[in-house]
């Protein structure tokens, strides 16, 4: 499948202003702040920009960090990691593999079964509930 590419301006469009600026501007919400952070629904966890499943429910966790986590992608081919130097730490990015949205960080401090632990920002994902 090819990579969803779109102008800022069509992104814009689509887009909140603050989903815009954490999915396409690498921006990051205040902790505790975001809408999924404390969620406890059931469901799947998509990428507010192109609809990617990301994550699932039943790996999301309370790290305690104020942004929703998880231990495992739903798939890993859907999320790609790159280094990321910004702010003076080396930390490793999360971004969606279909289009590019920067999702959060990944850390090794997570529970079983993988030691991860995905920090991720609300406002870059959809969540659709199970019925």
């Amino acid at each position: 499948m090819p990579k969803i590419e779109k102008t800022d301006a069509e992104w814009r469009a689509q887009l909140s202003q603050e989903e815009f600026r954490v999915t396409r501007q690498k921006g990051t919400e205040p902790a505790f702040t975001g809408k999924y952070w404390d969620s406890h629904a059931d469901g799947t966890y998509r990428c507010v920009c192109c609809g990617a499943p990301l994550f699932r429910s039943e790996t999301k966790f309370d790290s305690g960090c104020g942004w929703p986590s998880f231990h495992t992608a739903n798939d890993e081919k859907l999320v790609d990691e790159h280094v990321d130097r910004s702010f003076g730490m080396l930390r490793t990015e999360v971004t969606c593999h279909d289009c590019g949205a920067h999702l959060g960080h990944v850390f090794p401090d997570g529970p079983a079964p993988t030691g991860l632990r995905y920090c991720i920002n609300s406002a870059s994902l959809k969540l659709e509930t199970d019925d």
